[in-house]
């Protein structure tokens, strides 16, 4: 099994307070995240993945949060057991409100309800990780 090492972020609309979630090969629904590239911090990579998932550029740091683990998400939806991923999130606000997705791979992004992401959401590691940093959401 592959061990590898991702980071994205939790976006809040300054605006709305809603939460953007994107759409991962168009399969199933994420927060945006992806794998950090050789040379990148955590930090830089979940800014990168999210520009490239949402076109948003413009994040103002909150906190970072804490980290999980999961599989890779299978063509099936199911786990793919060959990839683990430690996944580093962190918590962001944004004043930007229009969302062009840079990455082909990953073709929409939407802004959510922070009372509907986890019900959005595909994969119940990202479910459950969302609704237990919930408290931190409704606080920004």
């Amino acid at each position: 099994m592959k061990k590898t090492e991702s980071a994205g972020g939790v976006v809040i609309s300054e605006k709305t307070h809603d939460v953007l979630v994107v759409s991962q090969r168009g399969l199933s629904w994420s927060l945006p995240k992806g794998h950090i590239d050789p040379g990148e911090d955590a930090l830089a990579a979940a800014k990168r993945e999210i520009f490239e998932e949402s076109g948003i550029h413009n994040l103002t740091l909150i906190k970072q949060l804490p980290s999980y683990e999961r599989y890779k998400i299978s063509i099936e939806h199911g786990d793919d057991k060959s990839e683990l991923k430690t996944i580093h999130m962190f918590l962001f606000r944004t004043d930007q409100t229009n969302l062009a997705p840079q990455d082909t791979n990953n073709p929409e992004a939407r802004w959510v309800a922070k009372e509907r992401v986890s019900k959005l959401l595909t994969h119940p590691k990202d479910k459950e990780f969302f609704e237990q940093i919930l408290p931190e959401v409704n606080r920004v």
